[in-house]
């Protein structure tokens, strides 16, 4: 394997090749704990919330999607990156994934294929139902479809009748006791909460799920996180199933 250092926010980063596609890690410039967040889309966007984790001992880590929608493909390499890491790098082998918009539904998804490697899920303005993102067939209007009909081939009369969204797997989730930290704008149109991040808060809170929302009332979809990201941070260390031991 070969390793390409580079300076990421002056910590040092590696970027390699895992199955054909990109990956990166980053080493905190403290003492590791052996921890680590594994970034699920955008690894550039939103900074402020992973680089709290590297500035507390945490590595972070990334592997490219073939697409930001989560095909099974991408997310059966979801589950041997995860395992690859722990293994090659000497890291814990649950890891605390963070996924911003569809970045979302690939955390959510992998956690409930591979709960076993999940510590906390850390999700904000999470896609979390196609029929909401991106077919717009509620109070949304994201114009996404075309994109998602493009890469994934399922049409929307499909989608009816789809069973692999998040929503749909929210009881292993919940089985198996992953906690979540959710963060979500109140005015956001193209991944609208009240269809998405809602009905897990919702389903979490019915049935004791371990669950912390916080909610900008005024914010859209952007900008993701929040102005006190250190909060956030916190609120998953509280939670850490890794912490508790």
């Amino acid at each position: 394997m070969e390793l390409k250092k580079y300076d990421y926010f002056n910590y040092e980063a590696y970027e390699f090749e895992f199955e054909g596609l990109k990956a990166i890690i980053v080493k905190p410039n403290v003492k590791p704990n052996g921890k680590w967040v594994l970034k699920t889309e955008y690894f550039d966007a939103f900074p402020d919330t992973q680089n709290e984790f590297l500035d507390r001992g945490y590595h972070l880590c990334y592997n490219e999607n073939f697409t930001r929608w989560a095909p099974d493909s991408d997310l059966e390499r979801k589950g041997r990156f995860i395992k690859f890491i722990s293994k090659e790098f000497g890291l814990n082998e649950k890891c605390i994934p963070i996924g911003m918009s569809c970045g979302g539904l690939y955390a959510c998804k992998t956690a409930a294929k591979f709960p076993e490697l999940i510590d906390v899920l850390y999700i904000d303005a999470p896609v979390m139902n196609l029929l909401s993102c991106p077919c717009d067939l509620g109070v949304g209007n994201s114009q996404l479809f075309d994109e998602y009909y493009r890469v994934m081939k399922i049409s929307k009369s499909e989608l009816l009748s789809y069973r692999e969204n998040p929503i749909d797997k929210m009881d292993i989730l919940l089985k198996n006791d992953i906690p979540v930290v959710m963060v979500a704008g109140g005015n956001d149109i193209i991944v609208p909460y009240e269809e998405n991040g809602a009905i897990l808060e919702k389903f979490y809170k019915e049935n004791g799920g371990r669950i912390k929302v916080y909610i900008k009332p005024e914010c859209g979809h952007h900008p993701h996180g929040l102005e006190n990201y250190k909060m956030v941070v916190d609120e998953i260390e509280n939670y850490s199933k890794e912490n508790l031991k």
